[in-house]
């Protein structure tokens, strides 16, 4: 795995209470959790996946509160809150 630059702010706690959003994006930029179709995203079985662990996050982590999201063919973007 190649070098990459962290983004996060230095000396900022990321377990303290408070919204997050949050981005993962596929090796190499992959197409694997679906394809865009007539301008709509058609998630294949992984992308069902990555939906179904977005959704048990909240049920699983009980200080945790999730918001929006989106699942693009090579990436997930969402935004998750931290609760005490």
């Amino acid at each position: 795995m190649g070098y990459r630059k962290s983004i996060r702010l230095q000396g900022r706690d990321y377990t303290r209470p408070g919204f997050y959003f949050v981005t993962i994006c596929t090796e190499h930029h992959h197409h694997l959790f679906g394809s865009i179709s007539n301008g709509k995203m058609i998630p294949n079985q992984f992308g069902q996946i990555v939906r179904d662990e977005w959704i048990k996050t909240e049920t699983s982590r009980k200080n945790v509160t999730l918001d929006w999201f989106v699942i693009m063919p090579n990436h997930f973007h969402g935004i998750i809150q931290l609760h005490d």
